[in-house]
């Protein structure tokens, strides 16, 4: 295994490695303005949700590696302690990305990137229109992680108001995950992005308690035919359902094709001698 000590390698390396392991990282596309009322619009793959009550969100505009100077989108909230974030999506992507040049801080980012201002409710940054959710938020506060250029800035907000494009809920008037088509960032120029063709799900046991892999007959815990994901899906469950199980690597193969298709039960009968 390759180690790496992060004092031991160059800033620009170190921001490689993270970015690129750590991911996908959601995207906040933050509406800023200044005391003078100039508008900035920029996104931020450091970022991520840290609680419901309250509803706190926080990004960070990292100080640049290269020259360690701030971005527009700091001073503007250190000025005018409020930011609209966005969420972006697929459709949206490419727009995105051309408002994270470094345009001057006359230049309005809407306005180069082709996205529409609208007036939030609360606050007096401006709202994405194209973005399927919007947040209005209040800052909380400021965290600076250092002084040298990579150092994060842990902008903490608290959302205040929130908007959502109809034409993103189903039919009970709930956010569709696949409706959204979120794209991630992740290293170098990838991104990533989530509709039908790559979403799965994944129960969680809250209510239920599983036996655990620990407790997976020998049978199909030594099995050379299931991965890991497999024997997570098995150990899911909470009663086994018999005591005998086969061997049979033909009959595993037919089991884990139900669970490819999340038929778990179905696996486990065909599994049980």
């Amino acid at each position: 295994m390759k180690t790496i000590i992060p004092s031991e390698v160059s800033s620009m390396e170190l921001q490689t490695i993270l970015q690129t392991a750590i991911a996908p990282r959601p995207i906040a596309l933050a509406s800023t303005i200044d005391s003078e009322g100039n508008i900035n619009l920029s996104p931020f793959s450091f970022f991520n949700m840290f609680s419901t009550v309250p509803p706190v969100v926080i990004f960070s505009p990292s100080r640049r590696v290269r020259d360690n100077t701030t971005k527009h989108t700091l001073e503007n909230v250190l000025e005018v302690p409020e930011v609209v974030i966005g969420i972006v999506n697929f459709p949206i992507v490419q727009q995105i990305s051309l408002a994270s040049t470094e345009y001057s801080k006359e230049e309005n980012e809407f306005i180069k990137s082709g996205l529409t201002m609208k007036d939030a409710d609360l606050i007096k940054p401006k709202l994405i229109e194209e973005c399927p959710v919007n947040f209005e938020c209040a800052l909380r506060d400021v965290k600076p992680l250092g002084d040298e250029g990579g150092a994060g800035n842990l902008v903490i907000c608290e959302v205040k108001k929130i908007h959502i494009r109809e034409e993103y809920l189903n039919a009970e008037g709930k956010l569709d995950q696949k409706k959204l088509d979120l794209v991630a960032r992740l290293g170098g120029n990838w991104y990533s992005r989530n509709n039908d063709s790559n979403l799965f799900e994944v129960p969680k046991p809250l209510i239920t308690k599983g036996i655990g892999y620990d407790r997976l007959p020998d049978e199909i815990k030594y099995s050379k035919v299931f991965t890991g994901n497999d024997l997570g899906m098995l150990a899911n469950v909470e009663t086994l359902p018999g005591s005998n199980f086969t061997s049979d690597e033909s009959i595993h193969l037919k089991a884990q094709k139900l669970l490819l298709n999340s038929q778990t039960e179905a696996a486990w009968q065909m599994l049980v001698l």
